[in-house]
């Protein structure tokens, strides 16, 4: 049993925030129920990356498991009614509408906490509820850019470079969770339920807590270098270096234990705070030339053995093998009436008396319609009668 096992969750959102957010309260073994349209949510039917599974987007897969999906119109009377119905017995209701979306179709939080007053309803936008930039369309890489968070990396004078996953969606998504959390436990102090508002922009803003604070308390400005140095606000040697076969990591290292390791007499004489700040980009230049001299596995032993923090490079191939994450558990397998074997990255938060578990894996679309209706009172021949209106739907071909 998960610690959230007992809570019922409507998940009515889209894309990766939302869906992600949810499936992880069906990690810890909340009862989520994806709530999408007759023909499935949208992501089903595109690919990511190229990549399409069998029937299913592997994105899809990878942020929907532990959920059971009803199929229902709610434009529809009876899509309508069904949605009602079932808020009066749920805990959680989350939704990333664009902003005016929700009130339009009924399920806004005055209507239903009208419903079911304790009721904890999460809405997620891109930019807020309301403000100059509530029109504007969500999207990861729109939200990386206005968060100042590009320039904090890389050389001066070049493209900012955005980062290498969906960092806003990601943090947008735990900071949704973390809400969810928090509402549930007011609510079992004092059993009411609330309204959680949850935006992409004020997400990756506050993620960049000791960034924006150095700028905004200590007034030093985030200004990148002539090298490529991985963060404005690090000394120098900071960020990746090329060795004769591969790529490294190499992270502020004491000069002068660096200068040892790699044969630079220059760095022995330089102060760690003042030089590395003031001579940034020579000091990262000279040992970008000298570690072209040994191999990656070369470097990585002489640093190590020295207390340089230092580490590879890994893809993705690299990543799936490495014997701690085999040993950490962190991907978890399970097979799918569809697509076969699936394996995906699992939960990182580990609870000694309630671990989260895959109890299904990412459902058809519609594949619950008939139980969870069944749960929430309507007999066969009610539902026979809403699958015929094409209010709601089972499973599809």
């Amino acid at each position: 049993m998960g610690v959230l096992s007992g809570y019922r969750v409507l998940d009515c959102s889209i894309a990766m925030a939302g869906p992600f957010a949810a499936m992880r309260l069906g990690d810890l073994g909340a009862d989520v129920v994806k709530v999408e349209p007759l023909n499935g949510e949208w992501q089903r039917h595109v690919s990511a990356g190229g990549a399409k599974g069998n029937k299913i987007n592997v994105s899809f897969l990878s942020l929907n498991r532990n959920k059971r999906s009803l199929a229902v119109d709610l434009k529809s009377e009876g899509g309508k009614a069904v949605l009602a119905n079932l808020v009066k017995h749920a805990d959680v209701f989350l939704q990333n509408y664009r902003p005016g979306v929700a009130k339009r179709l009924g399920v806004d939080y005055e209507t239903l906490s009208a419903l079911n007053p304790k009721l904890v309803y999460v809405s997620m936008s891109g930019y807020g509820e309301t403000g100059p930039y509530v029109d504007r369309p969500g999207q990861d890489l729109l939200l990386q850019g206005l968060s100042g968070a590009m320039l904090s990396a890389g050389r001066d004078g070049e493209a900012p470079t955005p980062a290498g996953q969906f960092l806003v969606d990601a943090v947008t998504a735990y900071t949704a969770f973390e809400g969810v959390l928090a509402a549930l436990l007011h609510r079992e102090r004092t059993g009411e339920g609330q309204l959680v508002e949850v935006n992409m922009l004020d997400a990756i803003t506050t993620l960049q807590m000791q960034e924006l604070s150095v700028f905004t308390v200590a007034g030093k400005p985030q200004q990148r270098s002539a090298e490529p140095h991985a963060h404005a606000y690090i000394r120098s040697p900071y960020g990746t270096f090329a060795t004769a076969d591969g790529y490294i990591i190499v992270a502020f290292p004491a000069l002068k234990t660096l200068g040892t390791v790699i044969g630079e007499p220059s760095f022995l004489a330089m102060d760690d705070e003042r030089d590395a700040w003031a001579l940034r980009d020579q000091v990262f230049a000279i040992t970008r030339e000298r570690l072209l001299s040994k191999t990656s596995a070369e470097w990585l032993k002489l640093m190590g053995d020295a207390g340089i923090w230092c580490g590879p490079v890994y893809g993705y191939a690299d990543l799936v093998v490495d014997a701690q994450i085999k040993h950490n558990g962190t991907f978890v397998e399970y097979d799918h009436p569809t697509e076969g074997r699936v394996k995906t990255p699992g939960f990182a938060i580990r609870f000694s008396k309630t671990p989260s578990t895959v109890a299904r894996g990412a459902p058809l679309a519609g594949e619950h319609t008939t139980d969870v209706l069944r749960e929430a009172g309507y007999d066969d021949r009610r539902i026979a009668e809403l699958m015929a209106q094409g209010a709601v739907a089972g499973p599809q071909p």
